[in-house]
C-alpha cells in the first residue's frame, strides 16, 4: 500500500511545466509523470491562459512527488530554494551533475550548486561530504572546506585528499 505524501512542493513555471517534468522524469531513476490538469474557460480572466493548456503535472522523482504548475513569468526560483541530490559515488555526481546542468546557468554553478535550464537550483553532492566538512577534527574538516569552496562539481576524491592532508 503506497503512503501518499503529506508534503509535495509545487514548483511555479512560466509555461514549461511538462517539460521541466519530462525532463526530470528522464534524469531520475524510479520515476513518473502522474495527473497533468489543464486549464478551462472558467476563470480566464484571471489565469490567462488558453483552454486546454496545461495547468499543473504531478510527477515524482526517485519517489518524491513534485507539482510543477504553469502560473505564468510572475514569480522566477532563485538559490533560496534548491533540491539536494545526495549520492554514494563520484560516477552518480558527475551523472546527475551533467543531465540537471545541461543547458543551465553556469555562471550558477559553485561548491555542488547548479541551475538547471529553467533556473531551478539543484545541490549534487556525495553523501559523504558532510562527514567530511563536519567532522570534530577542526583542522581535517577546515582542509576540507577550504578544497570544496573552490569547487564547481565536487570531485569527493580531491576533498579526501584535503580532509588527509595529501592534497
Amino acid at each position: 500500500m503506497q503512503i501518499a505524501p503529506k508534503i509535495t512542493p509545487c514548483l511555479w513555471f512560466d509555461s514549461q511545466a511538462e517539460e521541466a517534468a519530462v525532463f526530470y522524469t528522464a534524469i531520475f531513476k524510479h520515476s513518473r509523470i502522474g495527473r497533468i490538469t489543464r486549464y478551462g474557460k472558467e476563470g480566464f480572466e484571471i489565469h490567462g491562459r488558453p483552454e486546454g493548456s496545461v495547468m499543473t503535472v504531478e510527477f515524482e522523482l526517485d519517489g518524491q512527488a513534485f507539482t510543477a504548475l504553469n502560473g505564468g513569468p510572475v514569480f522566477q526560483f532563485n538559490e533560496a530554494v534548491s533540491f539536494q541530490v545526495l549520492r554514494e559515488t563520484q560516477e552518480e555526481v558527475d551523472f546527475y551533475w551533467n543531465k540537471l546542468g545541461a543547458g543551465g546557468d553556469e555562471q550558477a554553478q559553485q561548491c555542488g550548486w547548479l541551475k538547471d535550464k529553467f533556473g531551478l537550483s539543484w545541490q549534487v553532492v556525495p553523501r559523504a561530504l558532510s562527514e567530511l566538512v563536519g567532522s570534530p577534527d577542526s583542522e581535517k574538516s577546515q582542509r576540507a572546506m577550504k578544497a570544496m569552496l573552490q569547487m564547481k562539481k565536487i570531485d569527493l576524491e580531491k576533498i579526501r585528499q584535503a580532509y588527509d592532508g595529501t592534497a
